[in-house]
């Protein structure tokens, strides 16, 4: 009987490290991903994008291949974020996704990712399509985050550095009245 415990203690326990052992997809170890390259390196988000729910809509469109049937991001990456094919990206872990800046996330987007199936995608889509898709992806590991490039961070997307707009200009002075009685 206690030999029997003990062949069930190891089952469960195997069973346990092959789970343990899934929970990452598969993607090996949480490293940085290299830094961008200088034509990348200096590309950011457009304004206000990261919380612009139509943006982030239209690049679901793309990413589920609604708005081009040449370009299905969730047939690999799976259309909640869980990737279907083996090396895919899990945009769901957010510990991994907060290593890529918005230049870096876009430069794999439109350069593919070498000695993987990611293919270069910007010759398929536009360089405001392929902000539109990130800004989606990013919902599934990062939802309500926005990069900040001068904290060089993901910040609450409310909190985000907003671009510095030139100040109002002030009203011209109302005119004197004109002296009365002449």
């Amino acid at each position: 009987m206690a030999q029997l415990t003990k062949v069930q203690l190891v089952l469960v326990m195997g069973f346990g490290l092959l789970i343990a052992g899934c929970e990452g997809g598969g993607e090996g170890p949480i490293v940085p991903p290299p830094p961008a390259p200088p034509e990348y390196a200096d590309k950011h988000m457009p304004a206000g994008w990261w919380a612009d729910e139509k943006i982030v809509e239209e690049g679901r469109k793309i990413f589920i291949g609604e708005t081009n049937p040449d370009v299905n991001c969730a047939s690999c990456h799976g259309k909640d974020g869980k990737p279907v094919k083996a090396g895919a990206r899990d945009f769901r872990n957010g510990e991994r996704m907060k290593l890529y800046s918005d230049s870096v996330w876009f430069w794999r987007i439109s350069e593919g990712v070498p000695n993987t199936k990611m293919k270069a995608w910007k010759s398929k889509l536009s360089e405001d399509d392929r902000w539109k898709v990130m800004a989606f992806e990013r919902t599934f590991g990062l939802k309500g985050k926005a990069w900040d490039a001068t904290k060089k961070d993901w910040v609450s997307a409310d909190g985000a550095a907003a671009p510095t707009a030139a100040p109002a200009a002030a009203p011209a002075p109302a005119a004197a009245p004109a002296p009365a009685g002449k």
